[in-house]
């Protein structure tokens, strides 16, 4: 995989004229609940009316953060693209705490490495990412990610944009019908 042409899938769903954008850290607890909400949107607003795409947002008080926004483009990568990256931020979500420190800064992650983390993932998601991982500019992916955000005056997570407008009133608290009003406009 290494010394192959790649392509890194775009973390996008739906065909819809309106475009929700959001910008999520993976072992974030906000961004893993809206996250979750995803699917729920994209039903209920109608896949043919919304695009949801999906920017990731490391952040560096999230330790392992780049470690895993690595692992998921590089499944991005993959047979299966997007949707295998999907898998790789679902295992994440469900279990969050194995991929994040105790208050940002403890816990018995002190002592896991990289490569650890990397296992424990494709365990978790049954993806074999190590390969995918390795590919020498990857890094391109992740910098245009977060040249994105930064062009849009993004920094943390979880951002919400429709249209290419920031939705400061919007929250990961809120509830998907809200979302979808908001999104379609209504």
């Amino acid at each position: 995989m290494t010394g192959a042409q790649w392509q890194a899938d775009p973390l996008t769903w739906g065909t819809g004229p309106h475009i929700f954008e959001i910008f999520l850290e993976p072992t974030c607890p906000y961004s893993v609940r809206a996250f979750n909400k995803l699917d729920a949107l994209l039903s209920q607003a109608g896949e043919d009316k919304v695009t949801v795409k999906i920017r990731l947002q490391s952040q560096p008080w999230h330790m392992y953060s780049g470690v895993l926004v690595r692992c998921i483009i590089a499944a991005s990568t993959l047979e299966g693209g997007k949707d295998t990256a999907r898998k790789v931020m679902a295992a994440i979500a469900a279990d969050r705490e194995e991929f994040e420190f105790e208050r940002h800064a403890g816990g018995a992650n002190m002592d896991v490495t990289p490569n650890q983390i990397i296992e424990r993932l494709e365990g978790y998601s049954g993806i074999k990412l190590k390969d995918a991982f390795a590919i020498p500019n990857l890094d391109r992916e992740i910098k245009w990610h977060c040249k994105y955000a930064r062009q849009n005056g993004i920094h943390v997570s979880p951002t919400f944009m429709i249209d290419g407008l920031v939705q400061a009133d919007m929250s990961s608290g809120d509830e998907v019908g809200a979302w979808v009003k908001k999104v379609l406009g209504q």
